[in-house]
């Protein structure tokens, strides 16, 4: 039972104002002896212009609530005291009632949600960078398919523009074909590397690898063939370290997809009366937008990233039909997209509104500056190969004797460093601390995998198959406990809404902290069977929702550690 939405059908039915602005105001108080609940009353204090303490009192004496123990009222607020042996005992069974599907609702049904993310430039390393889009957008699809939306994951690759060809020509002149079949993306990058440090000596080779590129445009049976193969070889690259990732994509039309798309959008804003000329280039003017103009076709002709998302954009509204056109792409990229959504805007697409940038911020190793034209990067493969082999050796120290250790180093090696790129806002920057990430202790990944599998090892030791009476559960622990697992839907709501995975790692540490806190103050074993059993359960029901939140992160559980 949700009684948050059920305290509040009542105040709005007293106040007569709306349910959810009510649902809005209500808050959890700070500390238990304050009351499960608590609703200000500040904010009415205007429209029926009386002192809040005044609202407060004369409110609680209008509700009848027969899922509340007691309504109490402190200066301003109305602070409400749930019957919490009949809550835990609620929560707990409705938890393992439903199981996987505790949590998920069918919100979204018969809507379509489009998560853009990770898009990757083909011929380059995939670095740790990268990994922050993708496991965002990764985790924002598993959160909006949790409520029932169908939800397309769309990679747009970087695989258009210049640095092919760059490329080219240094493919033709310092390629090794033997290193390009071994380690395809480093012997690209080498040559990528290596064009720009002998264009630096050699200006003229800008204007071949230009060359290149208008050939490319232009359908030549060479530079296709090469580019194809750059391409592929990429995707393979790529795929293995999705595959590590446990992230899927629906789609891989990336810049190249939307080429012969582009003349449609000039048509569109040239009818619309809204694209104009500027020093030779053809702009659509967003002066009285406080935005710079949007550049559609440069002064030589040549179209840019903004074409290409409108073009990207139209064409998925008219493909998908979308409800939201999610892009998790840098806050460094929030003007463009301005830009862009403005200027559909501009053109007529009242669903330009559901176009929406999702930023995040930067990664960072102290004392390392990271540019792909140098070299200089940290590739997310040798990253997450670090964390595996790291967490092996800590896990190891603590049980020597565990089984499928590479497995379980794998899960919460890769899981540690998800959690720890989701783990705070989206658009702070993350700074990398192996100690900390990897630490046992604390708010970090293996801290909440750890919770899990001490759980499921009492589950293991104990017989669980007997029925139990819940209400002999009335420890503050046991309650509050109950009262975080009862609030994982509204996290997830709550994380949906923002566009925001933290939502849900922040609300799946403190179900580790107040299971841990419970596991400490609780005992199980020793305790009368009446108590042991309804305890059992109360670990069972925590199993589901810990595993369920960290699958909605795209983190796997390990059953032992």
């Amino acid at each position: 039972m949700d009684y948050k939405a059920v305290i509040a059908n009542k105040i709005s039915s007293v106040l007569n104002i709306g349910q959810e602005d009510v649902m809005r105001l209500l808050e959890i108080p700070p500390r238990p002896e304050m009351g499960d609940y608590a609703f200000p009353c500040f904010s009415l204090a205007k429209t029926l212009r009386k002192a809040p303490n005044a609202i407060a009192s004369e409110l609680k004496d209008q509700l009848q609530i027969k899922e509340v123990e007691r309504i109490e009222v402190l200066g301003p607020y109305l602070n409400f005291f749930l019957d919490k042996t009949e809550f835990l005992s609620g929560a707990v069974s409705e938890i393992l009632s439903k199981r996987e599907a505790y949590g998920h609702s069918d919100t979204g049904e018969g809507k379509t949600v489009l998560v853009e993310y990770s898009s990757p430039n083909i011929a380059k390393p995939f670095h740790v960078g990268h990994l922050f889009t993708t496991v965002i957008g990764n985790s924002l699809s598993r959160i909006f398919k949790s409520q029932g939306y169908k939800t397309e994951r769309i990679n747009h690759l970087g695989d258009w523009g210049t640095q092919f060809g760059k490329l080219i020509s240094g493919y033709e002149r310092w390629v090794d074909l033997e290193k390009l079949k071994e380690m395809p993306i480093e012997e690209l990058n080498r040559i990528y590397v290596k064009f720009h440090e002998e264009a630096e000596k050699e200006p003229s080779l800008n204007d071949e690898a230009r060359a290149h590129f208008k050939n490319l445009e232009d359908g030549k049976e060479y530079e296709v063939k090469l580019w194809k193969e750059f391409r592929e070889l990429s995707l393979m690259v790529f795929e293995r370290v999705y595959k590590e990732l446990g992230v899927e994509f629906d789609s891989y039309a990336g810049e190249s997809f939307y080429g012969d798309k582009m003349d449609e959008v000039v048509d569109i804003l040239e009818k619309k009366g809204i694209l104009t000329e500027s020093n030779g280039a053809q702009v659509v003017m967003l002066d009285e937008y406080n935005m710079p103009p949007t550049i559609i076709k440069k002064a030589d002709g040549a179209t840019i990233y903004a074409t290409r998302d409108l073009a990207a954009a139209i064409y998925r509204k008219r493909t998908y039909d979308f409800h939201k056109n999610i892009y998790v792409v840098g806050t460094p990229q929030s003007l463009h997209f301005r830009q862009v959504f403005k200027t559909l805007e501009l053109a007529g697409f009242e669903w330009a509104k559901d176009c929406v940038h999702v930023g995040f911020g930067l990664v960072k190793f102290p004392g390392k500056m990271m540019s792909s034209r140098k070299g200089d990067v940290v590739l997310l493969d040798d990253l997450l190969k670090e964390a595996v082999v790291t967490a092996e050796k800590i896990i190891l120290d603590k049980n020597p004797n565990l089984k499928e250790k590479e497995d379980v180093a794998r899960k919460v090696g890769i899981g540690a460093i998800i959690f720890t790129y989701l783990k705070n806002g989206r658009e702070k920057d993350i700074i990398f601390d192996w100690d900390e990430i990897l630490s046992f202790d604390g708010e970090t990944g293996p801290y909440v995998q750890y919770t899990y599998a001490r759980a499921k090892s009492i589950l293991r030791k104990n017989d669980t198959g007997h029925d139990a009476d819940l209400t002999v559960l009335t420890g503050t622990e046991e309650f509050e406990l109950s009262k975080t697992l009862a609030s994982f839907s509204n996290a997830v709501t709550l994380a949906m809404e923002k566009y925001e995975p933290s939502v849900i790692t922040r609300y799946v540490l403190q179900v580790a902290k107040d299971f841990n806190k419970f596991y400490n103050n609780c005992p199980i074993n020793s305790a009368e069977t009446s108590v042991k059993n309804a305890r059992l359960q109360l670990v069972e029901a925590t199993t589901v929702v810990i595993k369920n939140a960290l699958a909605l992160l795209g983190i796997e559980t390990v059953e032992e550690m």
